[in-house]
């Protein structure tokens, strides 16, 4: 097993700061490593998981990520092609789909086929955003990540739109809001949040920790 070193990559959209301070806790708890915030593509060539929060509307955050010279080619590289662990956060998440519908299509990175369309609950008296704590239902519980983990446990959201993997194989997880809206994807090295570990207590902290020991 390689040294633990985690880069979470900031583009300027993200909770960096709770994210930075999460995932540190829980590298703590597993022996420690080093944590890492940057906006340096040539530290994911050193990383063994890279993280990729996002907070607001899809488009701006893949303009981003774009703007940062170097970094999608260095993310496919290593992802991709490197098989590094992966997490996307939020819109971190997000934008492994195909597309998003936020304000006008904008394509995504395309790693996990789907699209990110407006939440639409049956229920008309839900609020959107789905915002605060729910109830996650495992759909592939024998996931390395989730393997630990407990259905059931509740995690906190903020969120408009939601991801909507083409293969249902792809989602690991969904909560129920109106009907099921994702909550986890995952494909090979990568998983994807819609929650937010960072804020999600002792839950989201148990999540990173598993996060962290994945080694695919």
């Amino acid at each position: 097993m390689s040294a633990l070193k985690v880069v979470i990559i900031d583009y300027g959209s993200g909770n960096l700061r709770s994210a930075e301070k999460a995932t540190a806790r829980a590298a703590d708890d597993m022996g420690g490593g080093e944590v890492l915030v940057s906006n340096d593509p040539a530290q994911l060539a050193s990383a063994s998981h890279i993280i990729l929060p996002g907070v607001g509307a899809f488009r701006d955050c893949r303009l981003g990520l774009d703007a940062v010279t170097g970094m999608v080619d260095a993310l496919t590289a290593q992802v991709i092609g490197g098989g590094k662990p992966f997490l996307g956060i939020c819109v971190g998440m997000q934008l492994l789909a195909t597309i998003g519908r936020e304000h006008g299509d904008c394509d995504g990175l395309g790693w996990i086929p789907g699209e990110v369309a407006a939440i639409t609950p049956a229920d008309k008296t839900l609020k959107i955003p789905h915002m605060g704590w729910n109830a996650l239902q495992f759909d592939a519980a024998a996931h390395p990540v989730l393997a630990g983990l407990r259905p059931g446990d509740h995690a906190y959201f903020v969120h408009s739109y939601g991801f909507r993997a083409d293969d249902d194989a792809d989602v690991l997880a969904h909560v129920d809001y109106g009907g099921p809206l994702t909550a986890m994807v995952g494909r090979a090295n990568m998983i994807g949040t819609q929650f937010h570990p960072e804020k999600s207590q002792r839950f989201g902290l148990a999540f990173l920790k598993a996060f962290l020991e994945w080694w695919p």
